[in-house]
């Protein structure tokens, strides 16, 4: 190994490139920083290498080969649908190929100094930067941290050529005829739901009573019945014991109601949540504040117990999202370049790609209630939308939470077609501090999804249009 014998000095330092380290990198260097950005893997993390970017794309294949068989309701039968999976996976590696060489490209528009190599921090100013040949000091003045996070393994499914976690589950080289899923939260159902859209024979074992907990029932509900529609069988208040592994397949023990039951399948997947990646990078050296959990403690400015270093995305508490690691990182950036910033997570939508598509942002009704606000919840049905009829996709609804002092909006929910895209028109509103009235007055195209919006809002003022009240 060659040691650098002088270390290098740096301005900003961003360990981590994920969609909080280089959305960082880049902010910083637009409020004149000179920024150097460190990861050990490909540009993008974990996000657009083997997490939010490549599943969305495994999830529209699966939703296109479901189309493709037909839809009788509206006249359309096909035979003998087949897939190709090699090539679903060879087009999924193209768009992740897009993306993480646009990255790349962004980096150095910024004139941002790309490093490759593992991080371990020596003191608050000082990190070695390791690869497979050298070792190289850096000094700096402010360090932004954004290792992210990786799944949890459970001690009695270590993972392997049978037992995945959502990496495996996105690289697999054939679809499964039966695949086991342990965790029915986000990454679960998303990617349960795209394997069974390809016909594999899914089975989700949920610890708790519901599947999707972080949603309100009526959300999931909607999402129980589709994936069962799919042939999908969730088990839930189920403990998952133990896997017995074969040459082509797994038995995998759990127990529910105090009965061991056994379910032999292709493959267990294992979604049961994320662990920061806070280990073995020094900062025990450091002495910085952390949970129990290896959470790093930040202010609002996102400066952690030490003034020159910052922390975001998923080694902070929160939810682990991109988008909140991106928003947090520009942040943290803004704060190091003079600037007066801090993070505020009531506008950060929560979205799950399941079918349908739930979002929410802002409040619950709720958790509004817990809060001390009196709201009411305004819903209106997807079912009297008639871009919704003629997409032939109408289950599911939008509450609209709002004051009752003065109509101020603060927190919607969706469950319903492209709910992932039309939470952002909420999450504005709560941003922008509008009214229902505002969005009642606001002209939405029709026929379009986006008229649900302005007809909850009118449901919220008491002049609904298309339900009776």
């Amino acid at each position: 190994m060659v040691v650098g014998d002088f270390p290098i000095e740096l301005d900003t330092l961003v360990v981590g490139a994920g969609p909080g380290g280089y959305v960082a990198a880049i902010r910083a260097a637009q409020t004149g920083q000179n920024v150097t950005i460190v990861d050990k893997g490909n540009l993008g993390g974990v996000c657009l290498n083997v997490g939010c970017v490549p599943s969305k794309a495994l999830i529209q294949a699966g939703h296109r080969f479901e189309h493709a068989k037909g839809a009788e309701d509206m006249g359309i039968k096909s035979e003998n649908t087949t897939v190709d999976f090699s090539k679903v996976q060879e087009w999924k590696s193209s768009v992740v190929q897009k993306l993480t060489g646009g990255v790349e490209g962004l980096l150095k528009g910024n004139k941002v100094d790309i490093v490759k190599g593992e991080v371990y921090f020596v003191d608050k100013n000082t990190v070695r930067v390791m690869d497979e040949k050298n070792s190289q000091t850096y000094t700096f003045n402010n360090c932004i941290i954004a290792t992210g996070s990786r799944p949890i393994e459970l001690p009695d499914f270590k993972f392997s050529d049978r037992v995945i976690d959502s990496t495996g589950a996105l690289a697999l080289q054939e679809v499964p005829k039966k695949m086991v899923v342990i965790g029915g939260g986000y990454i679960g159902t998303e990617l349960g739901t795209a394997y069974a859209n390809f016909d594999t024979e899914v089975t989700i074992l949920e610890g708790m009573k519901e599947i999707l907990g972080g949603f309100e029932k009526q959300m999931s509900s909607l999402v129980k019945k589709r994936l069962k529609k799919k042939g999908v069988e969730i088990v839930t208040n189920a403990m998952a014991k133990g896997v017995e592994e074969k040459e082509d397949g797994v038995t995998v023990t759990y127990e529910v109601k105090g009965e061991e039951k056994t379910i032999d399948a292709d493959y267990v997947l294992v979604t049961v949540g994320r662990r920061p990646n806070t280990d073995e990078i020094g900062l025990e050296e450091l002495g910085l504040d952390m949970t129990d959990k290896g959470l790093i403690n930040i202010d609002k400015q996102c400066r952690t117990s030490i003034d020159n270093i910052f922390a975001i995305g998923d080694i902070v508490e929160g939810p682990p999202l991109a988008h909140k690691a991106s928003y947090e990182g520009k942040v943290a950036a803004e704060v190091i370049g003079g600037e007066n910033a801090e993070i505020d997570y009531l506008g950060i939508p929560a979205v799950v790609f399941s079918d349908p598509e739930l979002a929410s942002v802002g409040y619950t009704e709720q958790e509004a209630k817990d809060a001390g606000y009196d709201v009411k919840a305004s819903k209106f049905p997807f079912g009297a939308n008639g871009r919704a009829l003629s997409l032939n996709d109408s289950d599911g609804f939008l509450k609209l939470i709002t004051r009752k002092e003065d109509d101020l909006v603060i927190g919607a929910q969706i469950a319903g077609p492209n709910a992932s895209d039309m939470i952002a028109e909420l999450g504005l509103a709560i941003e922008a501090g509008m009214t229902a009235e505002d969005l009642a007055l606001t002209i939405h195209a029709h026929p379009t999804l986006g008229e649900v919006t302005m007809e909850a809002a009118e449901v919220a003022i008491g002049q609904p249009i298309h339900i009776v009240k």
